[in-house]
């Protein structure tokens, strides 16, 4: 994605069901946990890059002993740094007392992250704030083990002021309006209820505090605690949780916004973000893993025993497309198939850009991400291109020759590497001017690629956010090469509405195609719906959230996706162009061909999935009509 935008985030909880003793025996180390959950961790770092953080829980420690271990970074590369620190106990000991190393009562005695229960959280912060306390996992602490907390996530919640006055209403006195604090302390005020109402029960039936304490690990309702907790979240999310005791979940929003996968046999229990993280941590096949359903809740006991229970009621399917156009890593069978599908869906639209001139045309990809749907699209233009050899090879009839079906089989679709992304430049100078023109030179071009002034460059994209980079940058760039029309190619359609659901695109003014769609309004006498349009939004942003409507599609139902095409190929054209500009998107019918199962799609349509999102949408609109320049959650 030449506009990054930052996005998601991942999670991975590993459960060891076995004694630790037996990964000694089977793997030769008392660390295969620890190892596993570096792999699990690494393999989806591509879904957060602001922070990390790792916790553990011990089972089964006696009183005094610590049992939870947690550690959190926000350096560079805060996943290494984790582990380093963490490797560096074991290290020392290594070096002084090397048979400890193998001992599993000294090592859960004397030494942290030498449990059976880990999660892991990679962070992307949508929220501006990258300290290390805004890092997940976050920790509830309290001395009675079955009321310990640890929860971490992919999320984001839309009602987070609605939450927060019922955490009032309950009693309670956060220390932030955050939607992870107010996870955290939701799910504790009803922890900390179910633990009270399980140890009237049992004091009642004549058990000593000792033997109750013991009864409410063994019977906590996970399933009860959940309901209660998230009955009136709205948003999306993959929420994981550790009780001190050593119970887990992990629960799924009920559209299925956020994903979640796992796996289960006897010596291991894992749910990560990706499916492919886990095929590639132990070596399975895709067939093994599961996907968590919305709505529902892996519930996971001390005792190992798993279950998948359903806790809210399933809404229709809106699985996040991003996950399959971008943000999940592309290694994933179905993913790769999906991405190439993007591409050679979009060929129609690419042959009629280039007015059929595939024999004077070149193409390539920007960034390295476009890759795949760059494959796709070639698979496309080579069939297209097929169906015209066999056409003119028909054509020719008696006529055929030696020479003219070599010259016929010889046609072939051109594609070169034209734009190579340089080290980052450190921008000095501070005029805008001159700092666009240092900016211009992020990537360089492979001279000698184009015919100048005859021939068509296409290059394909992930999607198409702002368009700053291209204006600035990749644009200028390919004009040098001088060829006679650059088409740029979205593997998404346009982006027009905000996310609310944890990807960092929460403002109006950051889409081109709002941009292009405002000035078309203007443009075309029709600037009074501006107005209109807000004073609707303004009329309802009291109402509940359920009967707000999202009344900012009306800026775009005036024109055509093509007409917004036009525009936005006007808009990011920079004036020293000598090529003409195209721009061609994906269609939403075709996004949903290619990836039939993620049917979210609501920054292209505005078809939120939760009542949230179009309150998020309409203050997003009247953020931007008012200048104000926050997210609208």
């Amino acid at each position: 994605m030449s506009d990054a935008i930052k996005h998601e985030c991942g999670i991975a909880l590993l459960r060891l069901k076995k004694p630790l003793e037996f990964y000694i025996d089977k793997y030769g180390s008392a660390f295969y946990g620890l190892n596993k959950m570096y792999l699990l961790m690494e393999k989806q770092h591509n879904r957060g890059q602001d922070g990390a953080g790792l916790a553990n829980i011990k089972l089964d420690m006696s009183p005094g002993e610590r049992y939870i271990s947690r550690r959190r970074s926000v350096d560079q590369k805060p996943i290494q740094d984790i582990f380093t620190t963490i490797n560096q106990r074991f290290e020392d000991i290594a070096e002084h007392s090397p048979e400890k190393l193998k001992d599993i009562d000294f090592l859960k005695k004397n030494v942290g992250f030498t449990g059976e229960l880990f999660l892991g959280h990679l962070r992307y912060g949508t929220s501006g704030k990258n300290g290390i306390e805004s890092c997940h996992p976050f920790l509830r602490q309290n001395n009675w083990m079955t009321r310990n907390l640890v929860v971490a996530g992919n999320f984001n919640l839309t009602n987070v002021d609605e939450l927060f006055d019922v955490l009032l209403n309950l009693g309670q006195h956060p220390k932030e309006k955050s939607d992870t604090v107010t996870v955290l302390e939701k799910i504790g005020h009803f922890l900390d209820e179910e633990n009270e109402d399980l140890f009237q029960q049992y004091k009642s039936q004549g058990y000593n505090n000792k033997e109750i304490t013991s009864k409410i690990a063994e019977h906590l309702d996970i399933v009860k605690i959940l309901k209660r907790a998230s009955e009136d979240w709205d948003g999306g999310y993959t929420m994981s949780g550790l009780f001190g005791h050593g119970d887990a979940f992990v629960l799924r929003d009920p559209a299925g916004i956020r994903p979640a996968f796992w796996y289960e046999d006897d010596e291991i229990f894992v749910v990560t973000s990706e499916r492919p993280v886990i095929q590639t941590a132990f070596n399975l096949k895709k067939e093994d893993i599961k996907e968590l359903n919305p709505g529902h809740a892996l519930i996971l006991k001390k005792s190992g025993e798993v279950s998948e229970e359903k806790i809210n009621e399933p809404t229709a399917n809106a699985a996040c497309s991003f996950e399959r156009i971008y943000f999940s890593r592309g290694n994933d069978f179905d993913i790769y198939n999906e991405r190439k599908l993007l591409g050679q869906y979009l060929v129609p639209q690419i042959i009629d850009s280039i007015n059929n001139e595939l024999d004077n045309a070149v193409f390539s990809f920007i960034p390295n991400t476009a890759e795949m749907s760059f494959y796709g699209m070639m698979k496309g233009l080579e069939d297209y291109l097929n169906v015209e050899k066999i056409d003119a090879i028909k054509a020719l009839g008696n006529e055929l020759t030696d020479e003219k079906l070599q010259q016929i089989l010889t046609r072939k679709t051109r594609f070169e590497k034209i734009a190579i992304k340089d080290a980052k430049l450190r921008t000095f100078i501070t005029q805008d001017d001159a700092r666009d023109d240092m900016v211009a030179h992020v990537y360089d071009i492979t001279y000698g690629t184009v015919k100048r002034n005859e021939d068509n460059l296409v290059v394909i994209d992930d999607s198409i956010v702002r368009g700053t980079t291209l204006k600035q940058s990749i644009l200028r760039i390919l004009d040098r090469l001088e060829p006679k029309k650059i088409v740029v190619v979205s593997s998404a359609p346009q982006i027009r509405y905000p996310d609310c659901y944890g990807i960092d695109m929460a403002k109006m003014g950051d889409f081109i195609a709002f941009e292009a769609a405002i000035e078309l309004l203007k443009e075309n006498g029709k600037g009074y719906l501006i107005d209109d349009i807000y004073k609707k939004c303004v009329e309802q942003q009291n109402l509940p959230k359920e009967q707000i409507k999202n009344y900012v599609k009306e800026i775009y139902a005036p024109f055509t996706p093509q007409e917004i095409s036009d525009k936005i190929a006007q808009l990011l054209t920079p004036v020293d162009m000598k090529s003409e500009v195209k721009i061609v998107y994906q269609t939403i019918e075709n996004l949903h061909k290619a990836c039939p199962n993620n049917t979210g799609d609501w920054y292209f349509t505005g078809n939120y999935p939760t009542p949230g999102g179009n309150k998020v949408v309409n203050k997003a609109y009247m953020n931007y009509i008012e200048g104000i320049s926050e997210r609208a959650y």
